[in-house]
């Protein structure tokens, strides 16, 4: 039994024992992290039991109580991973359609300053496909792909630059409660790339190198550096970085404890139409084997390809979550649950 399924289980069964109760006694079966989902149900053991209010122990009583008991073992639950990553280097790709909604993102900035403030050193790098496609629309502009990487001829490549380092970029950083910095990777030489050849795909940039003074020294802050993954060569030429790519390439010089991609669907699936097909857990070996079933293909070759890069150089670990599902890297981060898809090398764990 793989101990990822193990830590999902024993979330399941502690929920079970420590279940939200209503003013009514009534109980939802939910996760406290995740809020009230479940269908309300008379509570089993308060049947009967909850005197008239004003007599003895009152409803309110009874939910604090509760309340309590979830607070206690969500915090029992949490202190060894809070050690575990305490002072450690965590790289986040943000992007997708988990970018598009304003409550999420706003949800998911201050769940990056929370871990901050537990000792967890953040760096984000994120996308922008929405937006570019949204910009090109509106100057006439199609949207092409090749092996899931955007074509960026020059014009193309204005806009990206416009707004990845600027509009989507700095409206992460004002959601970031003052810790964030917003830079791309022309900052510093941070990204020095050359053009991608081994396909016609414009201006599109192939990763050589990774400088991460200016990371470094933000971090020694307890600043957030917010990237926009667009890079230079050596003539300071501009190119368009696949924001997967360029995550793993940063986690990796950083050498970073995770790489988490966050975006817009649960995992990595056997039937992309189909969530419950969901592979909780893959190990590098088997990655070939997806590829040539079709399992892997598309948008997800960049994301798992720099993944199973990263997890070969030292990163220790490698995660796909739903960027849609509320504080989902708490969860991953924080809690027995895990979430989404694991690659991982067997003997590393």
């Amino acid at each position: 039994v793989s101990e990822r399924n193990r830590r999902r289980r024993l979330l399941a069964r502690r929920l079970k024992l420590s279940p939200k109760v209503t003013d009514e006694g009534q109980t939802s079966c939910c996760n406290p992290l995740m809020g009230n989902r479940g269908r309300l149900a008379p509570h089993p053991a308060l049947r009967g039991y909850l005197p008239p209010k004003g007599e003895g122990l009152g409803e309110g009583d009874v939910e604090e109580s509760m309340k309590n008991e979830q607070m206690a073992l969500l915090f029992s639950e949490a202190t060894p991973y809070i050690q575990k990553y305490h002072g450690k280097t965590l790289v986040i790709k943000y992007g997708g359609n988990a970018m598009v909604n304003d409550e999420l993102k706003l949800a998911v900035m201050n769940d990056l300053v929370t871990l901050t403030l537990l000792g967890v050193r953040v760096v984000l790098v994120h996308g922008g496909g929405p937006a570019i496609n949204d910009m090109l629309k509106k100057v006439g502009k199609e949207s092409r792909f090749v092996n899931g990487l955007r074509y960026t001829d020059a014009e193309t490549m204005g806009i990206v630059q416009q707004v990845l380092a600027g509009q989507v970029n700095k409206d992460l950083v004002a959601l970031l409660k003052g810790r964030g910095v917003g830079l791309c990777g022309m900052d510093g030489h941070m990204i020095m790339c050359r053009r991608k050849t081994d396909a016609d795909l414009g201006f599109v940039g192939e990763i050589e190198r990774v400088n991460t003074t200016l990371i470094d020294h933000l971090l020694a802050d307890s600043f957030i550096p917010v990237i926009a993954t667009v890079g230079m060569d050596k003539n300071g030429v501009p190119y368009n970085i696949n924001a997967d790519t360029a995550a793993a390439e940063i986690a990796i010089a950083l050498h970073a404890e995770k790489l988490v991609s966050m975006t817009d669907i649960v995992g990595l699936l056997r039937d992309k139409n189909d969530e419950s097909t969901l592979i909780p857990e893959v190990e590098l070996s088997e990655i070939e084997g997806y590829k040539a079933e079709g399992v892997i293909a598309g948008g997800m070759l960049p994301k798992i390809e720099g993944m199973a890069d990263a997890i070969r150089q030292g990163v220790h670990e490698a995660v796909i979550i739903d960027g849609r599902m509320p504080h989902s890297i708490l969860l991953e981060m924080f809690s027995d649950r895990g979430a989404g898809t694991m690659f991982y090398r067997r003997g590393n764990r």
